[in-house]
């Protein structure tokens, strides 16, 4: 069965970049009918907070992108640690016990020779007395994966025919000194226990999958077929961070961007489609496609999500958009939703609209006095489809001003607004007498 994970840390909340792996993976499990897990990665005891778990899950909830299992790494603690075990009796697995401070020294040194910063492996050389001497002296040991100086090769469903040469690189520490499990073997044993088909992540990943791949193969299991998505940047080409904050999730929910807009955007970002608004979550699955993303770095562009934000609005349903507002006394009438429908992005500015249109104005920068000349030139009778260009040119002849700075006091000191909705119409929605009131009071 097609099954695959999304494994977010709670040490943050989330953020477009991580949002971004998580969407992909859910548009590919439902395209092939498969299984979607979440799996909380929560072995760092000291920066997981149960409010960022929290939070991840509202996330993805409101997104739609709803979970058919979860998984706490924090409750498979006794299973990393058999398959540790079994690891270090088969010489695949070896204690080390240079503090933070020697490593760094060791680092600053090869450096500084030319060579690649690259473990020695002397941890290698030490025998049983060697060790138990450590032990004794109250020394912790963490333990390090033992790589095969090789070259690994895997077809990546995004990158392609992909190599590593493992000899460029550290044998990777799995368990740190304090008996905290890290992420490249914690995950291989959960994938492996849990028949994860699939793996769909950052590019940033790929030197961790190398070694993962031999973690795989020392455990005598499948391995997973992989994806590595270009990293997704801001508009300056800088990565994004769940502790920037700028970019989280929680912000653009917070700034009104629905979920559709953020899904279509982000399930199209960093391919060669257009980016466009779709229909439904449900379009978006069948349309989507894992080798339509390229490997260019992708970046996020937030006046394009706002835009898209847009169409969403302006295409909302009369009959949708009042059960958007059951929670508050809507006025709106279809009329008027037709009318203003083009000039918001936000359902906040529609209540702003709905408050200017039947609320009280509050005070605009247009001069009293002004407003009162203008009040004197308002055409007789009842209000028509005639009125405001009648006003328009009523005030031109009397006034030494042009019709395009008539026309913007005119809609300032009826809306507070220098753009907005046709007026000719809007004039007559409000009414002689609110109009009236606005321009003397």
């Amino acid at each position: 069965m097609v099954k695959l994970r999304f494994a977010p840390s709670p040490t943050g909340n989330l953020h477009v970049g991580n949002f971004r792996t998580a969407l992909i993976n859910f548009l590919f499990t439902q395209k092939y009918n498969g299984h979607f897990l979440l799996r909380i990665d929560d072995t760092d005891i000291e920066r997981s907070r149960v409010e960022f778990e929290k939070s991840i899950k509202e996330d993805l909830s409101w997104a739609g992108l709803n979970w058919d299992s979860l998984v706490k790494q924090s409750d498979r603690l006794s299973r990393y640690k058999q398959v540790l075990e079994s690891l270090i009796e088969k010489e695949l697995v070896y204690p080390c016990f240079e503090t933070p401070e020697e490593l760094s020294l060791k680092r600053k040194s090869q450096l500084s020779s030319g060579k690649p910063p690259v473990y020695d492996r002397s941890s290698l050389k030490l025998s049983l007395k060697d060790i138990e001497g450590f032990k004794s002296e109250g020394k912790k040991p963490h333990y390090r994966f033992l790589l095969k100086h090789e070259t690994v090769f895997w077809n990546d469903m995004v990158r392609g025919d992909s190599k590593y040469n493992m000899g460029n690189i550290s044998d990777p520490i799995i368990v740190r000194e304090d008996g905290r499990f890290i992420y490249t073997l914690a995950s291989v044993i959960d994938d492996i226990d849990l028949k994860i088909s699939h793996i769909i992540r950052g590019e940033d990943h790929v030197t961790n999958s190398a070694a993962q791949i031999q973690i795989f193969n020392s455990m005598g299991a499948n391995v997973p077929i992989m994806g590595h998505l270009s990293l997704m940047t801001d508009i300056k080409g800088e990565g994004l961070s769940k502790r920037t904050g700028g970019l989280s999730i929680k912000d653009l929910r917070n700034e009104e961007i629905e979920s559709l807009s953020l899904n279509s955007y982000l399930s199209l970002a960093g391919t060669s489609e257009n980016i466009i608004l779709k229909e439904n979550l449900k379009e978006i699955i069948s349309d989507f496609d894992i080798t339509n993303f390229n490997r260019a770095p992708t970046k996020f562009n937030y006046n394009d999500l706002k835009n898209l934000n847009s169409k969403y609005i302006q295409k909302l349903d009369y009959e949708e958009l009042k059960l958007r507002f059951a929670n508050h006394e809507f006025k709106l009438e279809k009329n008027v939703w037709d009318l203003i429908r083009a000039n918001v992005s936000s359902l906040n500015e529609i209540q702003e609209w709905e408050n200017i249109i039947y609320g009280k104005l509050k005070e605009t920068k247009v001069d009293k006095s002004l407003k009162k000349e203008f009040s004197k030139y308002l055409p007789n009778g009842e209000f028509d489809d005639e009125t405001w260009r009648n006003w328009i040119n009523n005030l031109k002849e009397n006034y030494d001003m042009n019709k395009g700075e008539i026309f913007k006091l005119l809609r300032e000191a009826l809306t507070g607004y220098k753009a907005g909705p046709e007026m000719s119409s809007l004039i007559i929605i409000l009414g002689k007498e609110k109009v009236l009131e606005r321009l003397n009071n």
